[in-house]
């Protein structure tokens, strides 16, 4: 009985399993739509054998001293700059983006690499005992930490895994204990940027809305107006930067505010997408039996897409199913998060919980249509190596966190 507690005491077991479910689920998936893709039929062979590996990576991760962490924070963070120069430069291009590095027979992306180097550098700057969230230079220079990669990111272009990164920054700030009001400063930009592009009604609500925020705050009248001028010009200005984004990535947001206006083009993932997930009904077609699923409806189903081949062979009940598995992860690593004593580890477990979920809901979001399809995979589940591997070892260190917990209280 003192072995079973020291175990339980020593590893999460509610870590792990529901991660190796939800792999599982993924294989399923990837088999499904992949068995008769002959260009992907490889597919199933090589997510198994990186998710060997992705467990090897996660049970490293877990036993290294968790002050390993720190100190590979900084070099970690100037190596995942260097990766990001260099995909720039003679990354491969797929999809009219340069996302992927080759070094040898091995391709990978750097800004995978990059989430979790970020949050450390950013964790370790805003754990510091002279750090004081609320001074302009230490706002200043821990957005700078985390949006330097996000400029490099989308030179690539790469629109999806930049707003990951936004909100992972802005996840991790928030949970330094930044004031709702400079919080609400760093967010109002993004709010009235996004209505701006819904029209000029949503944008003059936006405004209107910011303007009673500011009211109710009962700042200073420079200040208030000063921030109210700058959300005014970044809802002018967001149509220049609309049009500075790629042709795809216009269509894609375009098609997100009404699918119907290019159903054979940037709107077909998404109205089949939903037609998918309807079609199953409450137990699904069963595993290998979805009509959209097995005649290819949804080019490369088994990756942004994969969550409408759970909603079509399994139905209602398998999508519940993995959204559980899903909120018992975040919940166990929200856990962690508040009751790991030590600042820079509380940190890092709430920044990378933030990937995870941000990465769920676009992705989730973009299957049901309440998102826009930007290309965003969804954690442990849809293929690639790549991803998978960053995320066990993301789920190494939060394991690792809760091992050494009580070195820290």
């Amino acid at each position: 009985m003192r072995i079973d507690y020291n175990i339980k005491d020593k590893f999460d077991f509610g870590l792990l399993i529901p991660a190796v479910c939800l792999f599982g689920f993924g294989l399923l998936a990837i088999y499904s739509s992949t068995v008769n893709n002959p260009l992907a039929q490889g597919n199933f062979q090589k997510q198994v054998f990186v998710g060997v590996f992705a467990l090897i990576v996660f049970f490293i991760t877990y036993s290294l001293p968790t002050k390993t962490f720190k100190a590979i924070a900084l070099p970690g963070y100037f190596l995942s700059i260097i990766f990001l120069v260099a995909v720039i430069l003679m990354g491969k291009q797929i999809s009219g983006s340069r996302s992927w590095l080759a070094i040898g027979a091995v391709g990978f992306q750097p800004s995978e690499l990059a989430k979790i180097t970020t949050i450390l550098f950013m964790a370790s700057y805003l754990s510091r005992d002279n750090t004081d969230i609320e001074s302009f230079k230490d706002i200043v220079i821990t957005l700078s930490i985390g949006f330097f990669p996000v400029v490099l990111i989308l030179l690539e272009p790469d629109l999806g895994t930049s707003l990951v990164f936004v909100g992972m920054i802005l996840s991790v700030i928030f949970w330094k204990g930044i004031s709702s009001f400079a919080l609400f400063v760093v967010l109002s930009p993004a709010l009235i940027a996004v209505a701006s592009l819904f029209g000029f009604i949503y944008f003059a609500a936006a405004l209107s809305i910011i303007l009673v925020v500011l009211l109710f705050y009962k700042r200073n009248f420079f200040l208030s107006g000063s921030i109210f001028a700058f959300n005014l010009a970044c809802g002018f200005f967001a149509d220049y930067v609309f049009k500075a984004l790629q042709p795809h990535q216009q269509k894609r947001i375009q098609a997100f505010i009404d699918p119907t206006t290019d159903p054979l083009g940037s709107g077909y993932n998404t109205i089949q997408a939903q037609v998918a997930v309807g079609s199953g009904g409450l137990t699904g077609k069963g595993f290998l039996g979805g009509n959209q699923t097995q005649l290819q409806y949804i080019p490369e189903q088994w990756t942004d897409f994969i969550y409408c081949v759970i909603g079509e062979e399994f139905g209602y009940i398998g999508s519940i199913i993995l959204l559980i598995l899903f909120a018992y992860l975040f919940l166990r690593v929200l856990k962690i998060a508040y009751s790991t004593k030590d600042e820079f580890l509380s940190l890092i477990t709430f920044g990378i919980l933030s990937v995870y979920f941000i990465h769920f809901l676009i992705n989730i979001g973009m299957v049901v249509g309440i998102m826009p399809v930007i290309g965003i995979p969804l954690p442990f589940v849809s293929y690639g190596g790549s991803s998978l591997m960053v995320n066990m070892f993301m789920l190494g260190i939060i394991s690792n966190i809760y091992r050494t917990r009580k070195n820290f209280t």
